[in-house]
């Protein structure tokens, strides 16, 4: 599977496009692992997935978003599933808002919601993140933060998994409910 994400502007269609054109076989020039030139043919991606990563227009994880985002993944006849990056664009670019965001993606998927294949989340073992060691000479790194974007903490991690397997759990009952005897 790979995922393409939305436009730092928040569009959506550039990244339906991409899938769209990996969904078919190409053929192009490059070079073998001996260093000579050759044409790879491709088979075509079929397991890609558009990621909802939000943009300067604004954040693309409410249910409005993702609802429009799917019918226009169904529109081009792609997946039309899509995995919700927490960070970025959606959390406003504040690493405290991640928690917010997958909270709402995991009510959205208790409520039923089908659409949502699956979340990212930026996360280590310490909150935040700190100055590439190039940047700030002579200062030691902490161990467990991030050098590049600012993470979430393993313990604020840990919630907001246990509360994503709740909605998983929570939605697979209102299945069951709806459907008696199938999983």
């Amino acid at each position: 599977p790979v995922g393409f994400k939305n436009g730092t502007s928040g569009d959506v269609q550039i990244a339906a496009d991409a899938i769209k054109a990996a969904n078919y076989p190409h053929s192009f020039l490059s070079v073998t692992s001996q260093g000579t030139v050759a044409i790879v043919n491709t088979k075509g991606n079929s397991g890609c997935h558009l990621i909802l990563r939000g943009g300067s227009s604004g954040t693309n994880y409410d249910t409005d978003s993702v609802a429009k985002a799917v019918a226009m993944l169904h529109k081009a006849k792609v997946n039309a599933k899509v995995v919700v990056d927490c960070s970025h664009g959606n959390s406003k670019k504040l690493h405290t808002n991640q928690p917010k965001v997958a909270a709402d993606v995991a009510a959205q998927i208790a409520a039923g919601s089908t659409k949502i294949l699956g979340v990212m989340i930026e996360s280590n073992i310490e909150e935040g993140n700190q100055a590439e060691p190039h940047k700030n000479p002579g200062k030691a790194l902490k161990y467990g933060q991030s050098i590049t974007d600012a993470c979430i903490h393993w313990a604020d991690t840990e919630k907001v998994l246990r509360n994503l397997a709740l909605a998983v759990r929570t939605r697979r009952g209102l299945c069951e409910k709806q459907a008696p005897g199938t999983k």
